[in-house]
């Protein structure tokens, strides 16, 4: 019986706190600043963000071209190219020319 009682207890209190939380909650037309709607036509930055951006562009080619530079078998290998006029016609899979 003690146990009912605790548990009539517990729920009463998380009764007290969902009505509390639910009274908290505000509806759409009362959320206050709402983000700008805009189809199909670019929404104007502000200077902050523009200038922001310009440095987030300038940042990643500074990283593409310093690691184009100072890494470059990231991008092109690891192993030299092989001289293409070194090849023989039979790896490049051209016949014999006596060969008709």
């Amino acid at each position: 019986m003690a146990s009912l009682v605790r548990l009539g207890g517990a729920l009463k209190a998380g009764g007290c706190l969902f009505r509390a939380a639910a009274r908290r909650q505000t509806g759409v037309r009362q959320a206050g600043d709402h983000a700008e709607v805009s189809y199909r036509q670019l929404k104007q930055g502000n200077k902050s963000q523009f200038i922001q951006s310009e440095m987030l562009g300038g940042f990643m080619w500074f990283w593409l071209l310093w690691h184009f530079w100072h890494e470059p078998s990231t991008v092109f290998g690891h192993f030299p190219y092989p001289d293409p006029s070194k090849w023989t016609d039979e790896e490049l899979g051209i016949p014999p020319e006596d060969e008709e």
